[in-house]
């Protein structure tokens, strides 16, 4: 197990390069880079550039007659000035070459619009965003296992009827809108003002006890984690479902019944094990998934400062240092996410032997 681990780790570094690669090259498309950003504002609202460069809004304060500048148009020696203060004066490979050289030394560069370095920008949000994730999978997970078992058992009845009823209407109502809806009916909206609004902790925490931080930590992330799981529960219930009428059918459960065995030993002794396979097989897609893809909306929506508002915002500023460092941690977090799975299927079926499989 301990070579296949090794192998594993080896091919998250040339996975995450061809990521960059592909992430890199598709950014080249996009219009409207930071230059551009910088320069709209510039002839919008004169000078922006205090605190952002050095050297560009020094030669920006020296120009001839700067007040009027966004009238006449900005001098081609501000913007070459520009283009070198974010290395855009050089070739494309060769930024992409200086950017991946960087990383291996773990500099991760500095964000484009804040006076800060990408990899502590991303360490000071990180926490938000693992921490949802973490609590949403587990909540996820502890119900729609349990769920999904009794579900198949009753396959039919009308528990399961009105289950799956209710789990329908759980998938079909998208994460973000769900959130909008826990936040009218229970944060002050036009009903009860029972959880706060926004944030992740309330401005009195550092003076409330232990025992009042973890209570305060829960009462801010009751909303959030709650839109987070509701569509992860409702697949995950009906892939568990799924998975054991399946083995429910397998020959070898007729043949555990025939010998006397009560069915209780059947499903949890027999079924239990071979139907989690395929569940955990889906754990990553399900982590990455809410920790990426409705981090953006749920982060935002409860004003929380988490990787994926930081990653939205950086988009849309163009802040290319700050999208590539986030889509580097990303794909990390998600390739390591992937081997926890494989070691989970060892843990849940000894009977799997990876060091067999060639890689």
């Amino acid at each position: 197990m301990g070579a296949y681990i090794l192998r594993r780790l080896l091919l998250v570094i040339p996975t995450l390069i061809g990521v960059m690669i592909v992430n890199f090259t598709l950014v080249q498309f996009v219009p409207g880079g930071p230059i551009e950003q910088i320069i709209a504002n510039l002839e919008g609202q004169g000078d922006v550039l205090e605190g952002i460069t050095g050297n560009a809004t020094e030669t920006f304060e020296t120009a001839e007659d700067s007040s009027y500048i966004g009238g006449r148009g900005l001098p081609d020696e501000l913007i070459a000035e520009l283009e070198k203060e974010f290395g855009f004066d050089k070739p494309p490979v060769q930024r992409f070459l200086m950017m991946m050289w960087n990383y291996m030394r773990l500099d991760f560069g500095e964000s484009y619009f804040r006076d800060i370095g990408v990899l502590e920008l991303v360490l000071e949000k990180l926490p938000v965003s693992l921490s949802l994730g973490l609590w949403s999978v587990l909540l996820i997970y502890l119900i729609s296992i349990p769920m999904g078992i009794k579900k198949a058992v009753r396959d039919g009845t009308p528990f399961d009827t009105w289950t799956s009823s209710l789990i329908i209407i759980g998938y079909a109502i998208p994460g973000f809108l769900f959130a909008i809806l826990l936040l009218v009916l229970f944060a002050g909206g036009s009903f009860l003002q029972i959880f706060p609004l926004r944030g992740l902790t309330s401005d009195n925490f550092d003076q409330l006890s232990v025992a009042g931080k973890i209570l305060d930590y829960f009462w801010h992330i009751t909303l959030p984690i709650i839109a987070y799981t509701i569509g992860g529960f409702a697949t995950l219930t009906l892939l568990t479902k799924n998975s054991f009428l399946d083995q429910i059918k397998m020959q070898y459960v007729v043949t555990a019944r025939a010998k006397g065995l009560s069915e209780r030993r059947v499903l949890y002794g027999h079924v239990f094990r071979n139907a989690m396979l395929i569940v955990i097989s889906g754990f990553p897609a399900l982590f990455v998934g809410i920790f990426f893809g409705g981090a953006i909306f749920i982060e935002t929506i409860f004003s929380l400062d988490g990787l994926g508002r930081l990653g939205f915002e950086a988009a849309v500023q163009r802040d290319y240092s700050v999208i590539f460092g986030t889509l580097f941690f990303f794909g990390l977090i998600g390739l390591v996410v992937g081997i926890l799975s494989d070691l989970m299927y060892v843990f849940v079926d000894p009977r799997i032997d990876f060091e067999s499989r060639e890689t």
